[in-house]
């Protein structure tokens, strides 16, 4: 039973970082159009950020910091990419998918350049450093910090997107760029802002996951992305309560599938990838679609 707990609560962990870098991906694909292979470079930009801030703070003084440091850093690249490399090529796919990769291979060489390759340790406040019992299993702390901020990161997107003026902004200019536009409405600074909102997502990922791990390096970004383009697939580009579920999915069979053998757990994340693709090509009769 333990090892149950301890599974699904890791499991969950890394579903909650999957859903915060994923859901600014969903975000900016499903609104925008636009495949950012960047994003993973906003994680760690997030993730260096933060860390500077903890070590020179200390305790919960120092976290809250680094987490509002992450948002700050990743909102604040994100807003600068879409100014200056995505908006002079809207309308050009090939030529966003370029440069974005570009981007996403120069940002954590330069990151590299001003803080070493070599990773960063992660120094936890004291209350977040410890476990709690839950049914015999001692989880770690860190992992409902994880678990509760992507909970309110989901619930804040929601209401953002279907509650508020801005929201309906957004959507309506994805479903008709030109009335929109034609009411007197600058449609470039909602795709600013959406390309910001998921920087923020990002940065705050990628502060998490150096709390989550216990330090950072200029590829955690990378890994991060390949999961949450996973995701995205799974629960639909644009759907944030998709990609929520696909992230829970991904993050529990992935553990799941490395207790049984350490090397079915990215392989597993490729099997539920392919099964669902295959689910989906075939209508309610079996015969494909």
């Amino acid at each position: 039973m333990t090892t149950l707990v301890l599974l699904t609560a890791t499991g969950l962990g890394l579903a909650a970082l999957y859903f915060l870098v994923a859901s600014g991906l969903s975000l900016i694909f499903g609104l925008m159009d636009v495949l950012n292979f960047a994003h993973g470079a906003f994680v760690s930009i997030g993730g260096y950020v933060g860390w500077t801030v903890a070590d020179h703070l200390s305790g919960t003084f120092g976290l809250v910091g680094s987490l509002l440091a992450g948002i700050a850093a990743g909102a604040a690249v994100a807003a600068a990419t879409e100014l200056a490399v995505i908006r002079p090529l809207y309308g050009r796919p090939l030529d966003q998918v370029l440069a974005t990769v570009g981007l996403g291979l120069a940002i954590p060489a330069l990151l590299q350049a001003i803080w070493g390759a070599d990773s960063r340790t992660w120094l936890l406040p004291g209350w977040l450093a410890g476990t709690v019992n839950v049914a015999g299993a001692h989880v770690p702390t860190v992992r409902f910090l994880l678990i509760g901020i992507a909970v309110a990161l989901l619930i804040a997107l929601r209401l953002l997107l279907g509650r508020t003026r801005a929201g309906l902004i957004v959507r309506a200019g994805v479903e008709d760029r030109e009335m929109v536009t034609a009411l007197g409405i600058d449609v470039r600074r909602a795709n600013s802002a959406v390309f910001a909102l998921g920087g923020a997502a990002a940065g705050l990922a990628g502060v998490l996951y150096g709390l989550y791990q216990g330090s950072v390096s200029p590829g955690d970004g990378t890994s991060l992305l390949v999961f949450a383009f996973v995701v995205v697939v799974l629960g639909g580009a644009g759907s944030i309560t998709g990609t929520a579920v696909a992230a829970i999915a991904v993050g529990l069979v992935q553990q799941y599938a490395d207790y049984a053998s350490a090397s079915l757990g990215d392989e597993s994340v490729v099997i539920l990838l392919a099964a669902v693709l295959l689910l989906r090509r075939r209508n309610l009769q079996g015969r494909p679609a």
